[in-house]
Protein backbone atom coordinates (compact mmCIF):
# COMPACT_ATOMS: atom_id res chain seq x y z
CA UNK A 1 0.00 0.00 0.00
CA UNK A 2 1.26 3.49 -0.84
CA UNK A 3 0.56 6.75 0.96
CA UNK A 4 0.30 10.25 -0.39
CA UNK A 5 3.40 12.46 -0.42
CA UNK A 6 1.65 14.94 1.90
CA UNK A 7 0.86 12.28 4.50
CA UNK A 8 4.31 10.79 4.12
CA UNK A 9 5.93 14.14 4.85
CA UNK A 10 3.79 14.52 7.97
CA UNK A 11 4.65 11.07 9.20
CA UNK A 12 8.41 11.34 8.87
CA UNK A 13 8.66 14.82 10.34
CA UNK A 14 9.04 15.38 14.05
CA UNK A 15 5.59 14.97 15.61
CA UNK A 16 4.27 17.23 18.33
CA UNK A 17 5.27 16.09 21.76
CA UNK A 18 2.58 13.82 23.17
CA UNK A 19 0.09 15.49 25.48
CA UNK A 20 0.40 12.45 27.67
CA UNK A 21 3.98 13.32 28.51
CA UNK A 22 3.46 14.19 32.14
CA UNK A 23 6.61 16.18 32.75
CA UNK A 24 6.16 18.25 29.58
CA UNK A 25 9.79 19.35 29.50
CA UNK A 26 10.72 20.87 26.13
CA UNK A 27 13.70 18.54 25.73
CA UNK A 28 11.75 15.44 26.67
CA UNK A 29 10.45 13.09 24.00
CA UNK A 30 7.69 10.54 24.25
CA UNK A 31 7.37 7.57 21.97
CA UNK A 32 4.48 8.24 19.59
CA UNK A 33 2.05 5.57 18.49
CA UNK A 34 2.07 4.39 14.90
CA UNK A 35 -0.90 6.14 13.37
CA UNK A 36 -0.92 5.33 9.65
CA UNK A 37 -2.53 2.08 8.47
CA UNK A 38 -0.83 -0.79 6.72
CA UNK A 39 2.55 -2.47 7.09
CA UNK A 40 4.36 -0.10 4.73
CA UNK A 41 3.25 3.07 6.47
CA UNK A 42 5.78 5.18 8.34
CA UNK A 43 4.89 5.91 11.98
CA UNK A 44 5.12 9.39 13.44
CA UNK A 45 8.70 10.19 14.38
CA UNK A 46 9.85 12.22 17.34
CA UNK A 47 13.41 13.39 17.71
CA UNK A 48 15.28 15.81 19.91
CA UNK A 49 15.67 18.15 16.97
CA UNK A 50 13.74 21.37 16.69
CA UNK A 51 10.04 21.02 15.79
CA UNK A 52 9.60 20.23 12.13
CA UNK A 53 13.08 18.81 11.66
CA UNK A 54 13.27 15.48 9.77
CA UNK A 55 14.75 12.23 10.98
CA UNK A 56 18.43 11.70 10.23
CA UNK A 57 18.38 7.91 10.31
CA UNK A 58 16.00 5.18 9.21
CA UNK A 59 15.43 1.61 10.37
CA UNK A 60 14.73 -0.66 7.42
CA UNK A 61 13.21 -4.08 7.93
CA UNK A 62 13.60 -6.48 5.00
CA UNK A 63 11.38 -9.46 4.29
CA UNK A 64 12.80 -12.77 5.46
CA UNK A 65 13.57 -14.03 1.98
CA UNK A 66 15.52 -10.95 0.90
CA UNK A 67 19.31 -11.17 0.68
CA UNK A 68 19.50 -7.77 2.42
CA UNK A 69 17.88 -9.35 5.48
CA UNK A 70 20.95 -11.50 6.09
CA UNK A 71 23.86 -9.90 4.27
CA UNK A 72 25.37 -6.62 5.41
CA UNK A 73 27.03 -6.33 2.01
CA UNK A 74 23.66 -6.66 0.29
CA UNK A 75 22.07 -4.09 2.62
CA UNK A 76 24.92 -1.67 1.96
CA UNK A 77 24.55 -2.18 -1.78
CA UNK A 78 20.84 -1.52 -1.51
CA UNK A 79 21.50 1.73 0.39
CA UNK A 80 23.93 2.80 -2.31
CA UNK A 81 21.30 2.04 -4.96
CA UNK A 82 18.74 4.16 -3.11
CA UNK A 83 21.28 6.96 -2.88
CA UNK A 84 21.90 6.85 -6.60
CA UNK A 85 18.17 6.99 -7.38
CA UNK A 86 17.46 9.90 -5.03
CA UNK A 87 20.71 11.80 -5.21
CA UNK A 88 20.83 11.82 -1.40
CA UNK A 89 23.27 10.47 1.19
CA UNK A 90 22.10 6.97 2.14
CA UNK A 91 24.63 4.82 4.02
CA UNK A 92 24.20 1.44 5.69
CA UNK A 93 25.48 1.68 9.28
CA UNK A 94 24.92 -1.64 11.03
CA UNK A 95 22.60 -4.57 11.61
CA UNK A 96 20.22 -4.36 14.58
CA UNK A 97 19.47 -7.28 16.86
CA UNK A 98 16.14 -7.80 15.13
CA UNK A 99 17.85 -8.15 11.75
CA UNK A 100 16.76 -4.72 10.54
CA UNK A 101 19.26 -2.37 8.91
CA UNK A 102 20.17 1.05 10.32
CA UNK A 103 20.60 3.58 7.51
CA UNK A 104 22.14 7.02 7.93
CA UNK A 105 20.83 9.94 5.87
CA UNK A 106 23.65 12.38 6.51
CA UNK A 107 23.64 15.51 8.64
CA UNK A 108 20.45 17.58 8.80
CA UNK A 109 18.70 16.35 5.66
CA UNK A 110 15.78 18.33 4.35
CA UNK A 111 12.29 16.99 4.91
CA UNK A 112 11.67 16.50 1.20
CA UNK A 113 15.00 14.65 0.84
CA UNK A 114 14.03 12.21 3.57
CA UNK A 115 10.62 11.70 1.98
CA UNK A 116 12.30 10.73 -1.31
CA UNK A 117 14.48 8.12 0.40
CA UNK A 118 11.53 6.70 2.33
CA UNK A 119 9.53 6.47 -0.90
CA UNK A 120 12.31 4.44 -2.52
CA UNK A 121 12.43 1.94 0.34
CA UNK A 122 8.65 1.84 0.49
CA UNK A 123 8.42 0.96 -3.20
CA UNK A 124 10.92 -1.90 -2.84
CA UNK A 125 9.03 -5.25 -2.69
CA UNK A 126 11.80 -6.70 -0.48
CA UNK A 127 11.20 -4.11 2.26
CA UNK A 128 8.75 -5.00 5.06
CA UNK A 129 8.88 -1.63 6.79
CA UNK A 130 10.84 1.59 7.06
CA UNK A 131 10.61 3.77 10.17
CA UNK A 132 12.53 6.75 11.56
CA UNK A 133 15.20 6.09 14.18
CA UNK A 134 13.71 8.19 16.95
CA UNK A 135 15.63 9.75 19.80
CA UNK A 136 14.04 9.06 23.19
CA UNK A 137 14.97 10.50 26.57
CA UNK A 138 13.87 9.80 30.15
CA UNK A 139 10.61 11.45 31.06
CA UNK A 140 11.69 12.15 34.65
CA UNK A 141 13.70 15.14 33.49
CA UNK A 142 14.71 18.17 35.48
CA UNK A 143 12.13 20.96 35.18
CA UNK A 144 13.36 24.13 33.52
CA UNK A 145 12.17 26.38 36.35
CA UNK A 146 15.07 28.71 37.07
CA UNK A 147 15.13 28.13 40.84
CA UNK A 148 14.40 24.41 40.77
CA UNK A 149 18.01 23.66 41.71
CA UNK A 150 17.38 25.35 45.06
CA UNK A 151 14.49 23.02 45.90
CA UNK A 152 16.53 20.40 47.73
CA UNK A 153 13.34 19.35 49.50
CA UNK A 154 12.02 17.81 46.29
CA UNK A 155 14.98 15.92 44.89
CA UNK A 156 18.04 15.61 47.15
CA UNK A 157 18.82 11.98 47.89
CA UNK A 158 19.57 12.55 51.58
CA UNK A 159 16.42 14.25 52.81
CA UNK A 160 14.41 15.22 49.75
CA UNK A 161 10.95 13.74 49.22
CA UNK A 162 11.75 11.92 45.94
CA UNK A 163 9.18 13.96 44.04
CA UNK A 164 10.51 14.07 40.44
CA UNK A 165 10.22 10.30 39.97
CA UNK A 166 6.52 10.54 40.83
CA UNK A 167 5.91 12.94 37.94
CA UNK A 168 6.24 10.12 35.41
CA UNK A 169 2.99 8.79 36.84
CA UNK A 170 1.03 11.91 37.74
CA UNK A 171 1.31 15.64 38.34
CA UNK A 172 -1.95 15.95 40.25
CA UNK A 173 -4.32 16.80 37.41
CA UNK A 174 -8.00 16.69 38.26
CA UNK A 175 -7.48 17.39 41.96
CA UNK A 176 -8.21 20.59 43.88
CA UNK A 177 -6.34 21.35 47.10
CA UNK A 178 -7.87 23.86 49.49
CA UNK A 179 -5.24 25.95 51.26
CA UNK A 180 -6.95 27.16 54.43
CA UNK A 181 -4.63 30.00 55.37
CA UNK A 182 -4.06 33.75 54.87
CA UNK A 183 -5.50 33.81 51.37
CA UNK A 184 -3.63 34.43 48.14
CA UNK A 185 -1.61 37.36 46.83
CA UNK A 186 -1.26 37.38 43.05
CA UNK A 187 1.84 35.61 41.74
CA UNK A 188 2.54 34.80 38.09
CA UNK A 189 4.23 31.50 38.98
CA UNK A 190 1.03 30.30 40.64
CA UNK A 191 -1.83 32.14 38.94
CA UNK A 192 -2.52 29.46 36.30
CA UNK A 193 -3.35 26.95 39.03
CA UNK A 194 -5.60 29.14 41.20
CA UNK A 195 -9.35 28.51 41.20
CA UNK A 196 -12.13 30.15 43.16
CA UNK A 197 -11.95 30.22 46.94
CA UNK A 198 -13.56 32.21 49.74
CA UNK A 199 -12.79 34.67 52.53
CA UNK A 200 -14.24 33.25 55.76
CA UNK A 201 -12.97 35.94 58.14
CA UNK A 202 -16.09 37.44 59.69
CA UNK A 203 -14.41 39.87 62.12
CA UNK A 204 -13.30 43.02 60.29
CA UNK A 205 -10.59 43.68 62.89
CA UNK A 206 -8.98 40.43 61.78
CA UNK A 207 -9.80 40.58 58.07
CA UNK A 208 -8.14 44.01 57.52
CA UNK A 209 -9.79 44.18 54.08
CA UNK A 210 -12.64 46.40 55.29
CA UNK A 211 -15.37 43.79 55.14
CA UNK A 212 -16.45 40.42 56.45
CA UNK A 213 -17.01 37.20 54.57
CA UNK A 214 -17.05 37.35 50.79
CA UNK A 215 -15.95 35.45 47.70
CA UNK A 216 -12.61 37.26 47.41
CA UNK A 217 -9.80 35.36 49.21
CA UNK A 218 -7.15 37.94 48.34
CA UNK A 219 -4.54 38.42 51.05
CA UNK A 220 -4.29 42.14 51.97
CA UNK A 221 -1.46 41.47 54.44
CA UNK A 222 -1.42 40.26 58.04
CA UNK A 223 1.12 42.70 59.54
CA UNK A 224 0.68 44.06 63.05
CA UNK A 225 2.32 46.53 65.41
CA UNK A 226 4.12 45.72 68.65
CA UNK A 227 1.73 44.65 71.43
CA UNK A 228 -1.21 44.74 69.01
CA UNK A 229 -1.64 40.97 69.21
CA UNK A 230 -0.84 40.72 72.91
CA UNK A 231 1.42 42.23 75.51
CA UNK A 232 5.08 41.66 74.72
CA UNK A 233 4.49 40.41 71.18
CA UNK A 234 6.76 42.34 68.81
CA UNK A 235 5.69 43.88 65.53
CA UNK A 236 5.60 41.69 62.42
CA UNK A 237 5.53 42.31 58.69
CA UNK A 238 2.98 40.61 56.46
CA UNK A 239 3.81 36.95 55.94
CA UNK A 240 1.99 36.08 52.69
CA UNK A 241 1.93 32.67 54.33
CA UNK A 242 -0.88 31.16 52.25
CA UNK A 243 0.87 32.03 49.00
CA UNK A 244 4.10 30.39 50.16
CA UNK A 245 2.21 27.23 51.11
CA UNK A 246 0.29 27.20 47.82
CA UNK A 247 3.50 27.49 45.78
CA UNK A 248 4.98 24.39 47.36
CA UNK A 249 1.88 22.44 46.40
CA UNK A 250 1.15 23.67 42.90
CA UNK A 251 3.46 26.36 41.51
CA UNK A 252 3.48 26.25 37.71
CA UNK A 253 6.26 23.96 36.46
CA UNK A 254 8.35 23.85 33.29
CA UNK A 255 7.41 27.46 32.61
CA UNK A 256 11.03 28.64 32.59
CA UNK A 257 10.78 30.66 35.79
CA UNK A 258 10.75 30.34 39.55
CA UNK A 259 10.03 27.07 41.28
CA UNK A 260 8.32 23.75 40.64
CA UNK A 261 5.19 22.68 42.51
CA UNK A 262 4.91 19.16 43.89
CA UNK A 263 1.45 18.64 42.35
CA UNK A 264 1.77 21.23 39.60
CA UNK A 265 -1.10 19.68 37.64
CA UNK A 266 -3.48 20.27 40.54
CA UNK A 267 -5.48 23.40 41.35
CA UNK A 268 -5.37 25.54 44.48
CA UNK A 269 -8.51 26.94 46.09
CA UNK A 270 -7.41 29.69 48.52
CA UNK A 271 -9.64 29.76 51.59
CA UNK A 272 -8.89 32.71 53.84
CA UNK A 273 -9.20 32.26 57.61
CA UNK A 274 -6.06 33.94 59.00
CA UNK A 275 -5.65 37.71 59.18
CA UNK A 276 -4.22 40.15 61.67
CA UNK A 277 -3.12 38.24 64.79
CA UNK A 278 -4.46 34.90 63.49
CA UNK A 279 -7.90 33.43 62.97
CA UNK A 280 -10.84 32.06 64.95
CA UNK A 281 -11.89 28.42 65.24
CA UNK A 282 -15.37 29.36 64.06
CA UNK A 283 -14.06 30.63 60.73
CA UNK A 284 -11.73 27.65 60.31
CA UNK A 285 -14.54 25.20 61.05
CA UNK A 286 -16.75 26.77 58.37
CA UNK A 287 -13.81 26.80 55.94
CA UNK A 288 -13.17 23.08 56.46
CA UNK A 289 -16.85 22.33 55.90
CA UNK A 290 -17.19 24.48 52.78
CA UNK A 291 -13.90 23.44 51.19
CA UNK A 292 -14.88 19.78 51.39
CA UNK A 293 -18.30 20.32 49.84
CA UNK A 294 -20.40 20.86 52.94
CA UNK A 295 -23.03 23.54 53.41
CA UNK A 296 -22.35 26.77 55.33
CA UNK A 297 -25.25 29.12 55.98
CA UNK A 298 -25.00 32.35 54.01
CA UNK A 299 -22.15 31.09 51.83
CA UNK A 300 -22.70 30.00 48.20
CA UNK A 301 -22.10 26.34 47.37
CA UNK A 302 -18.51 25.49 46.58
CA UNK A 303 -17.96 24.79 42.88
CA UNK A 304 -14.32 23.78 43.45
CA UNK A 305 -14.68 21.06 46.07
CA UNK A 306 -11.28 19.99 47.39
CA UNK A 307 -10.22 16.38 47.85
CA UNK A 308 -7.26 17.56 49.92
CA UNK A 309 -7.19 20.28 52.59
CA UNK A 310 -3.93 21.85 53.76
CA UNK A 311 -3.97 23.52 57.17
CA UNK A 312 -0.58 24.97 58.04
CA UNK A 313 -1.99 26.52 61.19
CA UNK A 314 -2.65 25.69 64.80
CA UNK A 315 -2.96 26.70 68.40
CA UNK A 316 -2.61 25.24 71.87
CA UNK A 317 -4.86 22.90 73.79
CA UNK A 318 -6.91 19.84 73.06
CA UNK A 319 -8.81 19.27 69.86
CA UNK A 320 -12.25 20.78 70.43
CA UNK A 321 -15.40 18.81 69.70
CA UNK A 322 -16.43 21.55 67.28
CA UNK A 323 -13.24 21.30 65.24
CA UNK A 324 -13.30 17.51 65.35
CA UNK A 325 -16.85 17.52 64.03
CA UNK A 326 -15.82 19.65 61.04
CA UNK A 327 -12.85 17.41 60.30
CA UNK A 328 -14.96 14.27 60.56
CA UNK A 329 -17.46 15.80 58.16
CA UNK A 330 -14.75 16.60 55.62
CA UNK A 331 -13.24 13.12 55.82
CA UNK A 332 -16.66 11.52 55.51
CA UNK A 333 -17.15 13.53 52.32
CA UNK A 334 -13.91 12.06 50.98
CA UNK A 335 -11.48 14.91 51.67
CA UNK A 336 -8.08 14.21 53.22
CA UNK A 337 -7.10 16.76 55.89
CA UNK A 338 -3.36 17.47 56.23
CA UNK A 339 -2.28 19.52 59.27
CA UNK A 340 0.96 21.02 60.58
CA UNK A 341 2.24 19.46 63.82
CA UNK A 342 3.30 22.87 65.15
CA UNK A 343 6.57 24.70 65.83
CA UNK A 344 6.82 24.73 69.62
CA UNK A 345 9.30 21.84 70.03
CA UNK A 346 6.76 20.08 72.25
CA UNK A 347 4.51 17.05 72.12
CA UNK A 348 1.93 17.47 69.39
CA UNK A 349 -0.74 16.32 71.85
CA UNK A 350 -0.78 19.94 73.03
CA UNK A 351 -1.28 21.40 69.53
CA UNK A 352 -4.67 21.66 67.83
CA UNK A 353 -5.86 20.73 65.20
CA UNK A 354 -2.84 18.42 64.75
CA UNK A 355 -4.00 16.42 67.79
CA UNK A 356 -7.45 15.83 66.28
CA UNK A 357 -8.48 12.44 64.92
CA UNK A 358 -8.78 11.80 61.19
CA UNK A 359 -6.00 14.20 60.22
CA UNK A 360 -2.56 13.57 58.76
CA UNK A 361 -0.26 15.36 61.21
CA UNK A 362 3.07 16.41 59.69
CA UNK A 363 6.36 17.05 61.50
CA UNK A 364 9.25 18.92 59.88
CA UNK A 365 12.72 17.67 58.99
CA UNK A 366 15.83 19.62 58.09
CA UNK A 367 18.17 19.19 55.14
CA UNK A 368 20.05 16.41 56.93
CA UNK A 369 16.84 14.48 57.50
CA UNK A 370 16.65 15.02 61.26
CA UNK A 371 13.69 16.46 63.10
CA UNK A 372 13.91 20.23 62.78
CA UNK A 373 14.75 21.84 66.13
CA UNK A 374 11.42 23.69 66.29
CA UNK A 375 9.14 20.85 65.14
CA UNK A 376 6.59 19.29 67.45
CA UNK A 377 6.81 15.53 67.89
CA UNK A 378 5.02 12.63 69.54
CA UNK A 379 2.90 9.56 68.93
CA UNK A 380 0.22 11.58 67.16
CA UNK A 381 2.60 12.61 64.38
CA UNK A 382 1.78 10.56 61.30
CA UNK A 383 4.58 11.47 58.89
CA UNK A 384 7.55 13.80 58.46
CA UNK A 385 8.41 15.98 55.47
CA UNK A 386 10.98 18.67 54.64
CA UNK A 387 10.27 21.85 56.55
CA UNK A 388 13.76 23.32 56.47
CA UNK A 389 15.98 24.83 59.12
CA UNK A 390 17.70 28.13 58.41
CA UNK A 391 19.97 28.55 61.46
CA UNK A 392 23.13 27.84 59.48
CA UNK A 393 22.01 28.88 56.00
CA UNK A 394 18.91 30.48 54.52
CA UNK A 395 19.26 28.08 51.58
CA UNK A 396 18.43 25.22 53.96
CA UNK A 397 14.88 26.52 54.17
CA UNK A 398 11.98 25.88 51.79
CA UNK A 399 11.87 28.19 48.77
CA UNK A 400 8.44 29.18 47.47
CA UNK A 401 6.28 31.94 46.02
CA UNK A 402 5.94 35.14 48.05
CA UNK A 403 5.53 38.93 47.89
CA UNK A 404 7.99 41.68 48.75
CA UNK A 405 5.46 43.93 50.50
CA UNK A 406 6.13 44.51 54.18
CA UNK A 407 2.53 45.54 54.88
CA UNK A 408 0.41 45.59 51.73
CA UNK A 409 1.09 43.69 48.49
CA UNK A 410 3.99 44.88 46.37
CA UNK A 411 6.01 42.98 43.76
CA UNK A 412 6.03 39.20 43.59
CA UNK A 413 9.17 37.35 44.66
CA UNK A 414 10.42 34.09 46.17
CA UNK A 415 11.87 33.46 49.60
CA UNK A 416 12.91 30.74 52.04
CA UNK A 417 10.72 29.89 55.03
CA UNK A 418 11.04 27.17 57.65
CA UNK A 419 8.37 25.44 59.71
CA UNK A 420 5.91 22.61 59.91
CA UNK A 421 3.81 25.01 57.84
CA UNK A 422 6.28 24.30 55.03
CA UNK A 423 6.38 20.55 55.66
CA UNK A 424 2.60 20.18 55.51
CA UNK A 425 2.13 21.29 51.87
CA UNK A 426 4.71 18.67 50.85
CA UNK A 427 2.35 16.00 52.15
CA UNK A 428 -0.76 17.75 50.82
CA UNK A 429 0.92 17.85 47.41
CA UNK A 430 1.70 14.15 47.70
CA UNK A 431 -1.93 13.44 48.63
CA UNK A 432 -3.00 15.30 45.48
CA UNK A 433 -0.62 13.20 43.36
CA UNK A 434 -2.08 10.04 44.91
CA UNK A 435 -5.68 11.09 44.39
CA UNK A 436 -4.91 11.94 40.78
CA UNK A 437 -3.24 8.56 40.23
CA UNK A 438 -6.13 6.68 41.87
CA UNK A 439 -9.30 8.72 42.26
CA UNK A 440 -11.04 6.05 44.37
CA UNK A 441 -8.65 6.41 47.31
CA UNK A 442 -10.30 7.34 50.61
CA UNK A 443 -8.66 9.71 53.11
CA UNK A 444 -7.81 6.73 55.35
CA UNK A 445 -6.19 4.90 52.46
CA UNK A 446 -4.20 8.00 51.51
CA UNK A 447 -2.88 8.27 55.07
CA UNK A 448 -2.11 4.56 55.29
CA UNK A 449 -0.25 4.51 51.97
CA UNK A 450 1.83 7.56 52.84
CA UNK A 451 2.88 5.96 56.11
CA UNK A 452 3.41 2.47 54.68
CA UNK A 453 5.70 3.78 51.93
CA UNK A 454 7.74 6.24 53.98
CA UNK A 455 11.46 5.66 54.35
CA UNK A 456 13.34 5.84 57.65
CA UNK A 457 14.56 9.29 58.60
CA UNK A 458 18.15 9.65 57.40
CA UNK A 459 18.84 11.71 60.51
CA UNK A 460 17.63 11.59 64.09
CA UNK A 461 14.33 12.25 65.81
CA UNK A 462 13.69 12.45 69.51
CA UNK A 463 10.12 12.13 70.68
CA UNK A 464 8.48 10.55 67.64
CA UNK A 465 8.33 11.64 64.01
CA UNK A 466 5.68 9.32 62.68
CA UNK A 467 6.26 6.63 60.07
CA UNK A 468 9.35 8.34 58.66
CA UNK A 469 10.13 10.66 55.75
CA UNK A 470 7.43 10.75 53.08
CA UNK A 471 8.54 9.28 49.75
CA UNK A 472 6.47 10.62 46.85
CA UNK A 473 7.58 8.25 44.10
CA UNK A 474 7.24 5.09 46.15
CA UNK A 475 3.85 6.10 47.49
CA UNK A 476 2.40 7.08 44.12
CA UNK A 477 3.66 3.88 42.55
CA UNK A 478 2.05 1.88 45.35
CA UNK A 479 -1.41 3.32 44.72
CA UNK A 480 -1.24 3.77 40.95
CA UNK A 481 -3.98 1.88 39.21
CA UNK A 482 -4.35 -0.39 42.19
CA UNK A 483 -7.55 -1.33 43.90
CA UNK A 484 -8.55 1.21 46.49
CA UNK A 485 -10.51 -1.31 48.45
CA UNK A 486 -9.40 -4.45 50.22
CA UNK A 487 -11.14 -7.20 52.15
CA UNK A 488 -12.29 -5.96 55.56
CA UNK A 489 -12.99 -8.04 58.68
CA UNK A 490 -14.55 -6.19 61.58
CA UNK A 491 -15.92 -6.42 65.10
CA UNK A 492 -18.73 -4.16 66.28
CA UNK A 493 -19.00 -5.68 69.75
CA UNK A 494 -18.47 -2.98 72.37
CA UNK A 495 -16.06 -3.83 75.19
CA UNK A 496 -15.69 -1.70 78.33
CA UNK A 497 -12.14 -0.53 79.16
CA UNK A 498 -11.73 -0.54 82.95
CA UNK A 499 -9.99 2.31 84.74
CA UNK A 500 -6.35 1.40 85.42
CA UNK A 501 -7.30 -2.24 85.10
CA UNK A 502 -6.35 -5.34 83.20
CA UNK A 503 -6.10 -5.30 79.42
CA UNK A 504 -9.21 -6.20 77.43
CA UNK A 505 -9.13 -8.06 74.12
CA UNK A 506 -11.51 -8.07 71.17
CA UNK A 507 -11.16 -10.89 68.60
CA UNK A 508 -11.68 -10.96 64.84
CA UNK A 509 -11.64 -14.26 62.95
CA UNK A 510 -10.01 -13.98 59.51
CA UNK A 511 -10.76 -16.75 57.01
CA UNK A 512 -10.53 -17.31 53.27
CA UNK A 513 -7.20 -15.54 52.84
CA UNK A 514 -4.12 -17.12 51.30
CA UNK A 515 -0.55 -16.70 52.45
CA UNK A 516 0.62 -14.02 54.82
CA UNK A 517 -0.90 -10.71 55.86
CA UNK A 518 0.18 -7.62 53.87
CA UNK A 519 3.05 -5.30 54.69
CA UNK A 520 0.49 -2.49 55.04
CA UNK A 521 -2.25 -4.14 57.07
CA UNK A 522 -4.76 -1.44 58.04
CA UNK A 523 -6.08 -1.54 61.59
CA UNK A 524 -9.06 0.74 62.15
CA UNK A 525 -9.75 1.58 65.80
CA UNK A 526 -12.82 3.26 67.35
CA UNK A 527 -12.36 3.94 71.08
CA UNK A 528 -14.26 6.39 73.27
CA UNK A 529 -12.14 7.51 76.22
CA UNK A 530 -11.87 10.69 78.30
CA UNK A 531 -8.04 10.71 78.46
CA UNK A 532 -6.51 8.79 75.59
CA UNK A 533 -2.98 9.32 76.85
CA UNK A 534 -3.67 6.54 79.38
CA UNK A 535 -4.21 3.94 76.69
CA UNK A 536 -1.83 1.31 75.35
CA UNK A 537 -3.06 -0.46 72.21
CA UNK A 538 -1.62 -3.60 70.62
CA UNK A 539 -2.56 -5.74 67.64
CA UNK A 540 -2.12 -9.42 68.48
CA UNK A 541 -1.51 -11.79 65.55
CA UNK A 542 -2.89 -15.37 65.45
CA UNK A 543 0.45 -16.76 66.70
CA UNK A 544 0.46 -14.40 69.69
CA UNK A 545 2.94 -11.85 68.30
CA UNK A 546 2.06 -8.34 69.47
CA UNK A 547 2.41 -5.15 67.42
CA UNK A 548 2.34 -1.93 69.41
CA UNK A 549 -0.06 0.56 67.84
CA UNK A 550 -0.08 3.17 70.60
CA UNK A 551 1.89 3.77 73.77
CA UNK A 552 0.82 5.72 76.83
CA UNK A 553 1.61 9.44 76.58
CA UNK A 554 0.82 12.83 78.07
CA UNK A 555 -2.19 13.34 75.84
CA UNK A 556 -5.33 14.72 77.47
CA UNK A 557 -7.49 14.65 74.36
CA UNK A 558 -10.52 12.38 74.07
CA UNK A 559 -10.94 9.19 72.05
CA UNK A 560 -8.87 7.17 69.61
CA UNK A 561 -10.56 7.01 66.22
CA UNK A 562 -7.94 6.38 63.60
CA UNK A 563 -6.35 3.83 61.27
CA UNK A 564 -2.92 2.35 61.98
CA UNK A 565 -0.72 0.61 59.42
CA UNK A 566 1.18 -2.53 60.45
CA UNK A 567 3.80 -4.52 58.56
CA UNK A 568 2.33 -7.94 59.25
CA UNK A 569 3.95 -9.68 56.29
CA UNK A 570 5.55 -12.25 58.62
CA UNK A 571 2.18 -13.41 59.94
CA UNK A 572 -0.29 -15.89 58.50
CA UNK A 573 -3.37 -14.00 57.36
CA UNK A 574 -5.93 -16.56 58.50
CA UNK A 575 -6.65 -17.05 62.17
CA UNK A 576 -7.90 -15.10 65.16
CA UNK A 577 -6.50 -11.58 65.46
CA UNK A 578 -7.06 -9.55 68.61
CA UNK A 579 -7.00 -5.90 69.56
CA UNK A 580 -5.63 -5.52 73.10
CA UNK A 581 -6.34 -2.29 74.99
CA UNK A 582 -5.25 -1.33 78.49
CA UNK A 583 -5.88 1.79 80.58
CA UNK A 584 -2.63 2.36 82.49
CA UNK A 585 -3.65 5.21 84.83
CA UNK A 586 -6.49 6.06 87.19
CA UNK A 587 -9.52 8.36 86.90
CA UNK A 588 -10.71 7.72 83.34
CA UNK A 589 -12.68 4.95 81.64
CA UNK A 590 -13.71 4.22 78.09
CA UNK A 591 -15.14 1.77 75.57
CA UNK A 592 -13.75 -0.07 72.58
CA UNK A 593 -16.70 0.50 70.24
CA UNK A 594 -15.28 -1.63 67.46
CA UNK A 595 -12.30 -2.24 65.22
CA UNK A 596 -11.47 -3.67 61.81
CA UNK A 597 -8.70 -5.22 59.72
CA UNK A 598 -8.37 -4.37 56.02
CA UNK A 599 -6.21 -6.70 53.94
Amino acid sequence: MRISPELRRKLISVAAVSAALLTAAPASVAVAQETAPGPAAVPAAQTEAAPGAPAERLIVGYKSGASEAKSDKAAAADAAAKAEKTGEDVDFQRRLGTGAALVDLGTNPARADVADVVAQYEADPQVAYVVPDRLNKPTAVTPNDTDYGKQWDLFESTAGMNVPAAWDTTTGSGVTVAVIDTGYVTHSDLAANIVGGYDFIADTAVSVDGNGRDSNPADPGDWYNANECGAGIPASDSSWHGTHVAGTIAAATNNGKGIAGIAHGAKISPVRVLGKCGGYDSDIIDAITWASGGTVSGVPANTNVAKVINMSLGGGGACSSATQSAINGAVNRGTAVVVAAGNENQNVSNASPANCNNVIAVAATNRAGSRASYSNYGSLVDISAPGGETRTSTANGILSTLNSGTKTPSSENYDYYQGTSMATPHVAGLAALMKSANSALTPAQIESAIKANARPLPGTCSGGCGAGLADAAKTVQAVKGGSSTGTTFSSTTAVAIPDAGAAIESPISVTGRSGNAPSALQVGVDITHTYRGDLVIDLVAPDGSAYRLKSAASDSADDVKTTYTVNASGESANGTWKLRVQDTAAQDTGTLNGWKLTF
